[in-house]
């Protein structure tokens, strides 16, 4: 049974279809020998569509990625990113979790660390430090 049967779910402002869609549009086109600046948006678009596993629907319609809960330090290559369970007891937080850390080790270039942490006083468990995921990548 799930944690939160009748989730809310929240507009998409800037619906995009697929990552295709992400991938070709003029906001991400530098020349290949160009160091790409990276955003917030950017590191949104990756996760937004991952889909939830207990619902059919994505963690940007339930509200669990965020653009705001992003942040970027291009100077020393750091990327923090917030997600927010639906419920304060959500079983599902560990993977949520590992999904989006997985989504982004795969899709950053390796000069990234990454820190994928649960918003604070959002779930039940948080203070047991295992909602913390870290991707560091070496060349």
């Amino acid at each position: 049974m799930s944690d939160n049967p009748n989730p809310v779910i929240y507009v998409q402002e800037n619906e995009i279809k697929d990552e295709e869609d992400v991938l070709m549009s003029s906001r991400y086109s530098l020349g290949e020998d160009e160091l790409d600046p990276f955003d917030e948006e950017e590191i949104f678009d990756l996760v937004r569509n991952i889909t939830d596993p207990e619902h059919p629907l994505t963690l940007e319609q339930l509200n669990v990625v965020r653009v705001e809960n992003i942040n970027i330090d291009i100077k020393k290559s750091y990327i923090r990113l917030y997600f927010t369970p639906t419920v304060p007891h959500c079983s599902m937080a560990n993977l949520i979790g590992l999904s989006i850390k997985e989504k982004l080790a795969r899709s950053l270039p390796k000069r990234f660390k990454v820190d994928v942490i649960v918003t604070p006083g959002s779930h039940s468990s948080e203070s047991s430090g295992k909602y913390i995921y870290t991707i560091v990548n070496y060349y």
